[in-house]
């Protein structure tokens, strides 16, 4: 039985999964499964990556939460498309798209191929790019017929997080006025992944810790240029784990407006809202905790936010700048770069690996007053070894939403899957060079200009 499963029938249900019609594997995450220490034959892996056959003799269930989505609160939500079915190596497995819920409201329980590639690719590019995240193990066609806009295929990911507890599950619980429930909630999250937390003030520590493991994951994303699209509180992780990716998007042309999901009319989640978006997620928490923390120790703990962010960030962009000692001026100092960028239409991702290479920047006559000022800076610094920094967190390689788009197309229309081995290859290891693939990081094609995503996948 599943560590969550004994928690009780509050907080889960037990289901069966629904299997896909001539199902295979497309691809596998041989590292993770290494790491996970699995030993079965492909078509074992196969039958338990759909559902077919039960992990371990593992009965899978579906978790109940509830969440704020774009604002507004849901009171019930729930693993409508995706289910618990195992656990190894202090990682529980999930599948998505194993079939319908309790909880799939009017919804079919699956998953299509067009999205399980992008959820499966951006896993790894969040991996390579060291950012907290679920991990993908298997990616799995099939010919289910789904029905979306258009009939598309079905298709299932299997997700590997050591938990995918999320804000929502605690404010279930609180707007239900079931305390004791929050209570069990919070003593099974600090016991299996806080157990360094004891005494009386472990709930205390736990917001703690979860308002800075979110504001690091944050913070990386605005440094790699990621946003997520749809950061309402049941897609927030208890560890602070990247999780639901769904209308996702890598800054290409660089825009601190960038809506990568074009469901978000308002703007909500757009990337330069991310940051103060998760403290308004981290409040929401704080909330669904009052039984546990008082209002004037929560706000204290959420005060936390914004200089575990501030610092966090500030490092990444010092080391994406080569800078290893910090000055008052860098800041003003990057942001004039990136005010370059914006105001010129440059790709972020481009823009930062060219930084390393000043002769090559130098070219560019947009630059020239800045290269200036950037020169004088690094007098100042003593590292010999700023090329190889740079290197080092400037991704040459970014899940950019053509590339995605490409895959998708050659694995729907003429069910090829080379490109995305290659993709999962390249974005696996993103900071090396791996000449011989400078296709991969061209900015989009006019074809792919007007490429959007959204929710309905």
């Amino acid at each position: 039985m599943l560590d969550f499963a004994k928690l009780g029938a509050d907080f889960s249900t037990l289901i069966h999964t629904q299997s896909l019609d001539n199902p295979f594997l497309i691809h596998k995450n041989t590292q993770l499964y290494t790491e996970l220490d699995l030993s079965l034959t492909d078509e074992q892996l196969v039958k338990i990556s759909t559902g077919e056959q039960k992990f371990e003799n593992t009965p899978p269930i579906a978790s109940i939460y509830a969440g704020h989505q774009f604002g507004y609160f849901n009171p019930q939500l729930g693993d409508g498309r995706s289910c618990l079915i195992g656990q190894v190596n202090l990682q529980e497995l999930s599948l998505k798209g194993a079939g319908i819920t309790p909880y799939s409201r009017q919804g079919d329980g699956r998953a299509v191929l067009r999205s399980s590639i992008r959820e499966y690719l951006c896993s790894a590019a969040m991996q390579g790019l060291n950012i907290a995240t679920t991990k993908a193990l298997t990616l799995v066609g099939s010919s289910t017929e789904v029905y979306r806009e258009n009939l598309e295929m079905g298709a299932i990911v299997m997700r590997v997080a050591p938990s995918h507890i999320r804000f929502g599950h605690f404010e279930l619980f609180a707007s239900r006025g079931q305390t004791a429930q929050v209570k069990k909630l919070a003593d099974f999250v600090i016991g299996h992944h806080f157990s360094e937390l004891s005494g009386p003030h472990k709930y205390v520590d736990l917001l703690m810790e979860v308002v800075k493991r979110t504001a690091v994951m944050i913070a990386s994303w605005q440094a790699q240029g990621f946003a997520h699209g749809v950061m309402n509180t049941d897609n927030m992780s208890i560890l602070g784990l990247t999780i639901d990716y769904g209308p996702f998007g890598f800054l290409e042309s660089y825009d601190p407006q960038f809506i990568c999901n074009h469901s978000d009319h308002e703007g909500r989640y757009s990337f330069d809202q991310q940051p103060g978006i998760g403290l308004w997620n981290l409040t929401r928490l704080a909330e669904a905790l009052s039984s546990l923390i008082d209002a004037k120790q929560a706000k204290t703990i959420l005060q936390a936010y914004e200089p575990q962010l501030i610092k966090t960030y500030s490092s990444l962009m010092r080391q994406k700048f080569g800078l290893t000692q910090q000055h008052e001026g860098d800041h003003q100092l990057i942001n004039q770069f990136l005010e370059l960028l914006r105001k010129h239409k440059k790709d972020y991702t481009n823009a930062l690996r060219g930084l390393a290479d000043l002769e090559q920047l130098s070219t560019d006559a947009h630059f020239s007053s800045w290269l200036s000022l950037y020169d004088q800076r690094l007098t100042e610094e003593k590292s010999s070894q700023r090329m190889a920094l740079m290197n080092s967190i400037n991704p040459k390689f970014i899940l950019r939403n053509y590339l995605a788009e490409e895959a998708i197309r050659e694995a729907e229309d003429q069910k090829r899957y080379d490109k995305i081995t290659t993709l999962f290859d390249l974005l696996s290891n993103p900071f090396e060079e791996y000449s011989g693939f400078d296709d991969y990081t061209q900015e989009a094609p006019d074809w792919a200009q007007g490429l959007s995503v959204s929710c309905s996948s």
